[in-house]
């Protein structure tokens, strides 16, 4: 976008008409203004084409929220920025799914109007080209897609707006991490983050990990113990698998949305807690709500707003960038030289359709290079499918290349690649199941009893807490 960008302004004060207005020309914007939602609504009818609106919400005559209505039937591609006095949640909720780009609460400073309008027209870093974002221990968000982009917008609209967000989206597609950004981009910022895999942690342990609990309350429980919620006062929690919570639960989650308070097991104290709550979940939410294994009224006290992130495979445009920041990262982790991403294994790359979506692409990454042979990596997507033991082309290899290494001839090669793939198989289904352990242990088929002692045997649960990749969503 070049710095002679159009800009509407659409404001009924003519004072706030006149700082704005100077604050656009500072940068060398080209401004119009219009004083009510009719005039800018003819501008457009009489050939007008900006490039971004800016647009007051209250106004006489037909509102801010009214012209938007009417903006995007006229013009379904306009950019539109909402202005108001007012941090009116309903307003702004309604704004989003109106189409609006972003929403900034009068007054406002220069920093906060041209970081609005760097990402609306393209020019910031985190748009054009894709580049990563930071948002936290080392995981990033990268938007170099259309749809990526409107999720960020999306994102950084509704971080200001302190309501619960629904992320919905296939496994690996980078739900966390757009909890994270939305988490970065809020007035909670610098207050605590916490996520807690509903799926992960047994349904009896839930209750305790989530509210806590006092002396006594069961077997084992010798001292008191806060919850989850207690420590993520003033902060953001991330519900993950909210699917997987027991209804029980489910209930007892509804009523600190209502009002925000609950009771550590073994306890008559009621605690308040201050906590935006995200919830994120692959699940098929009709089929859950039929079958009552999500709880209707959670769900829309959940639902004030969604997001649903595409898979990988609908927006393979990100993949070159993708493949790029991930190579960048893991061989500054792994202390290795970046290998080159030739043009023939791009091509292959995106033509694979990715059914693990970020995380299959970054595990992917990491075992080209690991190995370090283009041939191999690219043999693996054109032969995704894994043998008996789940491992691939590459983890084979792998596993084989280790075993020559320490020697100790073909029983000991043989033995080493058993292992190191069937590490891989319970890896790859701990993921797929988002550590679902008793679906793995149902994709794997073999005994939840035998799985654990098969995950304490490689250290995977270990390795879990270490498994941080970048991400795209």
């Amino acid at each position: 976008m070049s710095e002679t960008a159009k800009i509407l302004l659409v404001d009924d004060e003519p004072a706030m008409l006149r700082y704005i207005r100077t604050l656009l020309e500072v940068d060398d914007y080209k401004v119009e203004t219009a004083s009510n939602g009719e005039e800018a609504l003819k501008r457009l009818d009489k050939g007008l084409d900006p490039d971004l609106i800016l647009l007051d919400v209250l106004m006489p005559g037909i509102d801010g929220l009214e012209t938007l209505e009417q903006l995007r039937q006229k013009k379904p591609g306009l950019k539109v920025v909402m202005l108001s006095c007012v941090n009116d949640t309903k307003k702004v909720v309604q704004a989003m799914r109106l189409g609006a780009q972003d929403y900034l609460t009068k007054p406002f400073q220069k920093a906060e109007l041209d970081a609005v309008i760097d990402l609306c027209l393209g020019q910031g870093k985190t748009v054009v080209g894709g580049d990563a974002e930071e948002v936290g221990d080392d995981v990033f968000f990268i938007a170099a897609s259309s749809s990526m982009r409107k999720i960020r917008s999306q994102a950084a609209l509704v971080a200001h707006v302190d309501i619960p967000v629904l992320l919905l989206g296939e496994s690996g597609t980078g739900k966390e991490v757009l909890a994270r950004l939305i988490h970065k981009l809020s007035p909670r910022a610098h207050r605590t983050f916490l996520k807690v895999n509903c799926a992960a942690v047994p349904a009896d342990l839930l209750e305790s990990e989530l509210f806590g609990y006092e002396p006594g309350a069961f077997t084992g429980a010798t001292h008191a113990k806060p919850g989850k919620f207690e420590l993520c006062n003033k902060g953001t929690i991330l519900l993950d698998e909210i699917g997987e919570m027991p209804p029980m639960l489910q209930a007892k989650l509804l009523h600190v949305l209502q009002d925000g308070t609950f009771s550590r097991l073994g306890s008559r104290s009621v605690i308040r807690a201050d906590v935006r709550i995200l919830a994120a979940t692959n699940i098929d939410i009709p089929e859950a709500l039929a079958t009552k294994r999500l709880r209707e009224d959670l769900y829309y006290r959940l639902n004030a707003f969604t997001l649903q992130i595409p898979p990988l495979r609908d927006r393979k445009e990100e993949i070159p960038t993708l493949l790029k920041h991930f190579m960048t990262r893991m061989a500054e982790r792994y202390a290795r030289s970046p290998l080159p991403l030739s043009p023939a294994l791009l091509e292959a790359c995106q033509a694979y359709s990715w059914p693990g979506n970020l995380r299959e692409l970054g595990n992917f990454l990491k075992r080209y290079l690991i190995l370090g042979d283009e041939n191999l990596a690219a043999a693996e997507l054109q032969n995704p499918r894994f043998d008996g033991n789940g491992g691939g082309i590459l983890a084979n290899a792998a596993a084989a290349a280790k075993a020559a290494e320490a020697g100790g001839g073909l029983k000991s090669l043989a033995r080493s690649a058993k292992d190191e793939a069937e590490g891989e198989a319970i890896r790859q289904a701990l993921e797929r199941t988002n550590w679902n352990r008793k679906q793995a242990a149902a994709l794997l088929q073999i005994s939840y009893k035998a799985l654990l002692y098969k995950i304490r045997q490689y250290g995977i649960a270990e390795a879990k807490s270490h498994h941080k990749l970048s991400a795209g969503a």
